[in-house]
């Protein structure tokens, strides 16, 4: 994005307008003669986040509900998945590791999957 410079010849255009403050963000460069004019005319200079681009929205005609929920339908159970994925886990770190702990999170994860 391009940059905004102001000059004393800016500043003097505002305080002739009436303004009486400017805001300054990282796209704005204000030369030092311009500062020191703003001081001279008492315009405030305010530092201003550089604001993000505008997040993408969905259109009114996007229909954002599924027309039909997502069941999750295993083709396993969740105690076969909590076991392939404990010997997997174990297997990868050769067994050393909390199995307890191991066996919290995998159900947990597993339960939350529902």
């Amino acid at each position: 994005m391009p940059k905004t410079f102001i000059t004393e010849r800016d500043v003097d255009d505002l305080k002739a307008r009436g303004i009486t403050s400017i805001d300054v963000s990282n796209n704005v460069v204000m030369t030092d003669l311009a500062i020191e004019r703003a001081f001279r005319h008492d315009i405030k200079i305010n530092r201003v986040e550089h604001n993000a681009p505008p997040k993408a929205s969905f259109s009114p005609s996007v229909n954002t509900y599924a027309s039909k929920p997502i069941e999750r339908t295993p083709s396993v159970s969740d105690a076969e998945v909590i076991a392939k994925v404990k010997a997997a886990v174990l297997a990868r770190l050769d067994g050393q590791v909390d199995s307890v702990l191991l066996d919290a999170v995998i159900t947990k994860v597993v339960s939350a999957m529902k």
